[in-house]
């Protein structure tokens, strides 16, 4: 393992393998990610791989079309398949403000280039006829976006990092982090690093790994579920994946996985993990599943899509999830910490994570961030949040994590 690097990215989630990625693009290529287990081995493996241009966050739109393109990049470079399935996505106007919302949005779209269309009810009909659009209003159409596999994209990412020179160690645990002499300090299980530049993507652990250094981060693991169905007849008869869609009304997203559906809510009032610490022996972990707590949201889903309400449950994931107190991811430099940088708080890592690692990239290595996205800045909270404050403000921003903003 190398001693001494220009930056060490700690974390091979597909934030992580996302960093090291457009690190070495730009040109740092003396770079080594430093992973504890095996890559994706957090929450990335277990994620749903949605890379839709239209989420809850709009000033975050930027970040979703990077993801998109930069696992594309990736796919083409390394020779790895992500598995990028182009359905399109559907987001339903619940309401007849998200219908107005969603004709304000378009302009924003149009000048970033993203194909965008407001449909009817009729048009949503035909383009996910299993559907039951009588409750709706219309829907935002983003065509060209869908979903990849998780594994397959973090897998793309760290072998075109290590053809640009980058070196890649797992089964490396991380245990002390400081600063001395004009560099970085990183012990681990395998030795001693000395990097100039550390990039600490490591979700939920990051809290942790940090306090030592008196950093108080505002980062919290959830409890998150999602359920996949057997096979649908309506879906079998198909010879075409339809679109992921997601709604404020049942408050969470939908896509195909093979000839059944994929779903991922957020109840209005989330379960916390660990927040007294991470077990040592957390691993590729998942919770016993707990149906009830979502079972509200499962009956709305079912109205928008009986046919979900016909399908037998095949698998029910319940995994940790990472939130900040306003949903958004911290990136950036860490004030009065040279060198420290932060890409972690991720509940949406796939869709925006590589997008947000281009942001991240061009920023460290040009010294300014590439445009203006103050909303995502690791200094943003301060350091005096106490928990309960921060548990507090993650409560809201889960229950209403579909709600649209009236601005772009």
């Amino acid at each position: 393992m190398k001693s001494d690097v220009q930056v060490a990215v700690i974390g091979g989630g597909i934030v992580g393998a996302s960093v090291l990625y457009w690190l070495t693009k730009l040109g740092w290529t003396d770079a080594l990610l430093l992973e504890r287990r095996e890559l994706t081995s957090g929450s990335t493996w277990h994620s749903a791989g949605n890379t839709t241009y239209l989420g809850p966050y709009p000033a975050m739109t930027k970040l979703f079309a990077g993801s998109i393109r930069t696992y594309l990049q990736a796919e083409g470079e390394s020779g790895q398949s992500v598995s990028f399935h182009q359905t399109g996505s559907l987001r339903l106007a619940a309401t007849e403000r998200e219908l107005n919302l969603f004709h304000t949005y378009k302009l924003n779209y149009d000048k970033l280039g993203i194909p965008f269309h407001v449909r009817t009810p009729e048009e949503v009909a035909d383009l996910h006829p299993l559907l039951n659009v009588s409750g709706i209003f219309g829907a935002a159409h983003t065509p060209t976006d869908g979903h990849v596999d998780p594994t397959g994209a973090t897998q793309a990412l760290a072998l075109a990092a290590r053809n640009m020179g980058a070196t890649v160690e797992r089964h490396c645990t991380v245990t002390a982090l400081t600063r001395e002499a004009g560099h970085w300090a990183i012990e681990t299980a395998n030795g001693t690093v000395r990097a100039s530049n550390v990039v600490v993507a490591t979700s939920f652990w990051a809290r942790e790994m940090l306090s030592p250094l008196g950093l108080n981060l505002p980062v919290f693991a959830t409890q998150h579920q999602e359920v996949i169905t057997q096979s649908i007849p309506g879906l079998e008869a198909l010879d075409h994946e339809v679109p992921a869609w997601r709604d404020s009304y049942m408050s969470g997203s939908v896509r195909q996985e093979a000839k059944g559906v994929l779903a991922g809510v957020y109840e209005a009032e989330p379960k916390f993990w660990a927040l007294d610490g991470i077990p040592e022996d957390f691993k590729e972990d998942l919770f016993p599943p707990e149906l009830d707590r979502i079972m509200p949201h499962l009956e709305r889903l079912i109205e928008r899509m009986p046919s979900f309400g016909e399908a037998g449950i095949k698998v029910i994931n319940n995994g940790p999830m990472c939130w900040t107190p306003d949903g958004l991811p911290m990136l950036g430099p860490m004030p009065d910490q040279d060198g420290l940088w932060l890409a972690t708080g991720f509940n949406v890592g796939i869709g925006t994570g590589g997008g947000s690692a281009e942001f991240l990239a061009h920023w460290m290595t040009t010294g300014s961030p590439p445009f203006d996205l103050s909303v995502v800045h690791a200094d943003r909270f301060g350091n005096e949040m106490s928990r309960e404050a921060a548990l507090a403000a993650i409560r809201g921003v889960y229950a209403v994590g579909y709600e649209l903003p009236d601005s772009f």
